[in-house]
C-alpha cells in the first residue's frame, strides 16, 4: 500500500510539472508578434498625397513576420537588439544597433525577424508613402 502512495504521488508530481510544460512548449511554437507605436504622421504639403510616417517597431524574442510590402519607401534603424532582414531575390543580413535597412515600394519583405530567442529587439522605420496606403500589405 505503501508503494502504491508512493507511486501515485510521484505520478501527480510528474503531470503537475508537466502541464506548465506543455503550456510553455506551445507558447514557445508560436512566438509573439511585432508590437508597433506610431510615434508620428505627417501630410507632405509638397508633395501631394503623400505623407512621411514614423513607427517604432519591438520584436518579442524569437518573433517572426509574416511576409509583406509596404508600397512605401521604408527607411530603418536599428536602436536595440538584433534583427535579420531580407527582401526577395536578396540574401538575409543581420542588424544590430545602429545599423540601417532599406526597402523599396517594390519590394516584397520576405524575412522579418528577432535574430534572438531571449531578447527583444527595437527599430525604428521611417515610410515616404501614399496617404491611401496601408503601412503593410500580406503577400500570400
Amino acid at each position: 500500500m505503501r508503494m502504491f502512495k508512493t507511486f501515485g504521488l510521484m505520478s501527480l508530481a510528474a503531470c503537475s510539472a508537466t502541464v506548465p510544460l506543455l503550456a510553455l512548449a506551445q507558447s514557445a511554437s508560436t512566438p509573439a508578434h511585432a508590437q508597433v507605436a506610431e510615434l508620428m504622421t505627417k501630410a507632405l504639403g509638397d508633395y501631394p498625397g503623400k505623407e512621411g510616417k514614423m513607427i517604432l517597431v519591438t520584436y518579442p524574442p524569437g518573433s517572426v513576420d509574416p511576409v509583406h510590402r509596404h508600397d512605401a519607401n521604408a527607411f530603418v534603424y536599428v536602436i536595440e537588439g538584433s534583427i535579420v532582414m531580407s527582401l526577395k531575390g536578396g540574401k538575409e543580413v543581420t542588424l544590430g544597433p545602429g545599423q540601417t535597412f532599406y526597402e523599396g515600394p517594390n519590394d516584397i519583405h520576405t524575412v522579418g525577424r528577432n535574430a534572438s530567442l531571449t531578447q527583444p529587439a527595437k527599430f525604428v522605420v521611417f515610410l515616404l508613402k501614399d496617404q491611401n496606403k496601408p503601412v503593410l500589405t500580406l503577400v500570400h
